[in-house]
């Protein structure tokens, strides 16, 4: 590892990079901890000398550092799940330099106190870059809107209540207001909780079958299609997290053709696994929202193909294992998703749904600009965020091995292909195949 006056450079490498339109072959220079020039010629004029590290990429991509709009890091209040600093080094070690944390931590992060101790605990333990995502309303209570304006300034790139919704239609009116005035992006948890209370999986025939209580599909549609209304009434900017059903990729689509200033996300559980997954009450599977058909896994991959989806994000959820060994009923809802997702969205290039440029756009360039961030970039003086990941490396999922405290993964054994091998963030080169980010 190397401090910020980090000097490299990366030779042979396939670079990807949306933001510049590259794809293709080269080498990229790296002076001072930022990226100073990219050739896909030749080096000439790049130094190749004691005073730079050289990488020979050949065989591996070279992407922007992956941004991750949806984690859970847990810390403050619940740091026998996860902490900043486990949390942030599962994220390195998956690919990701920087991550958007949620604000359902005790206490809520719902005012600039909560928010500026996280930020200034990821700037001393953190692995990669820390953005926080504030609350909406206090306590995520659904009752009273926080204090967004102050919020921002502390450093809030986003609100949203996620893993909870916002009931109250005026609320949600009113955040999306604020929206326009502070310039940030209102991330809706979209479920109507007067159709999934007291649900645990999808609702449908395995539901019955297993004697457990459903959710059904239109307790996400139709709470995508309020605040699709709302966002076209006020002219905020909504963002859908999660997006796990047909009829909420349908919703969006819609939208954007006629123009509503709407982003949307999915996660890879949403379209590599399907509710068969809880048929023997596999509480690793248990998700919120939960898993779906195999008709919305078909609908999430053809949302992603055809741009309706924004963003691939893993909303990392991580539990202590007793919380998981227990009847599913009274499980926790969540996956440990970070050190897993790279390589699940690389199966989505392996089938045709998306290119590696798409691929990239999902995972590093569109969220960051969907939330004003100056990350998902290799463009000259950026700061040097760059993950290598070799397309060909296998490997079986051991949740043992996982960095992240929560070890709970449906993908427990699963064979899967591609990875990142060396990891860039923060002044620092993290090898994969040395030890864990953080050793």
């Amino acid at each position: 590892m190397m401090g910020k006056s980090l000097n490299l450079i990366i030779r042979n490498g396939h670079i990807i990079d949306p933001s510049q339109g590259i794809d293709g072959k080269g080498d990229l220079l790296v002076e001072e901890g930022k990226i100073k020039e990219i050739s896909q010629d030749s080096m000439l004029g790049i130094p190749n000398d004691e005073t730079h590290e050289v990488i020979d990429a050949n065989g591996l991509y070279v992407l922007p550092g992956l941004v991750d709009m949806h984690v859970h890091l847990r810390e403050p209040g619940y740091e026998y799940k996860e902490t900043i600093k486990t949390g942030t080094m599962a994220a390195v070690r998956g690919g990701f330099t920087s991550v958007c944390c949620m604000p359902n931590t005790k206490p809520v992060n719902d005012n600039e106190t909560v928010t500026e101790f996280i930020l200034r605990k990821a700037y001393a333990e953190g692995a990669c870059y820390v953005y926080t995502i504030g609350a909406i309303t206090k306590g995520q209570r659904g009752e009273e809107l926080a204090e967004m304006g102050m919020m921002r300034e502390a450093g809030c790139v986003a609100f949203s209540d996620d893993g909870f919704p916002v009931m109250n239609s005026l609320l949600m009116r009113r955040a999306l207001e604020y929206s326009k005035v502070f310039g940030v992006t209102i991330i809706s948890h979209a479920e109507d909780l007067s159709l999934s209370s007291g649900g645990v999986m999808n609702e449908g025939p395995l539901s019955l079958s297993l004697g457990l209580r459903g959710i059904p599909a239109e307790a996400e549609v139709i709470a995508i299609k309020r605040d699709i209304e709302l966002a076209a009434l006020t002219g905020g900017r909504l963002h859908i997290a999660h997006v796990s059903t047909a009829g909420g990729v349908r919703a969006v689509r819609e939208a954007k053709k006629a123009g509503v200033a709407v982003t949307s996300e999915t996660c890879p559980h949403y379209f590599t696994l399907t509710e068969e997954a809880v048929s023997d009450y596999n509480t690793n599977a248990k998700m919120n929202p939960p898993l779906r058909t195999g008709r919305d896994v078909e609908a999430v991959k053809e949302g992603l193909s055809d741009g309706t989806i924004d963003v691939i994000a893993t909303d990392h959820a991580p539990h202590h294992m007793d919380e998981k060994l227990c009847e599913f009923d009274r499980a926790a809802a969540g996956i440990s998703g970070l050190e897993t997702a790279l390589s699940l969205c690389l199966g989505l290039v392996e089938e045709g749904i998306l290119s590696m440029t798409e691929l990239v756009r999902k995972m590093a360039l569109n969220p960051a600009r969907i939330l004003g961030m100056e990350k998902g970039s290799l463009k000259k003086d950026a700061t040097a965020d760059i993950v290598l990941v070799d397309p060909g490396r296998k490997f079986a999922v051991n949740s043992g091995e996982f960095v992240s405290m929560g070890k709970n993964t449906p993908f427990e054994g699963w064979q899967l292909k591609g990875g990142p091998v060396v990891v860039i963030c923060k002044g620092r080169i993290y090898n994969m195949d040395n030890g864990n980010p953080g050793d």
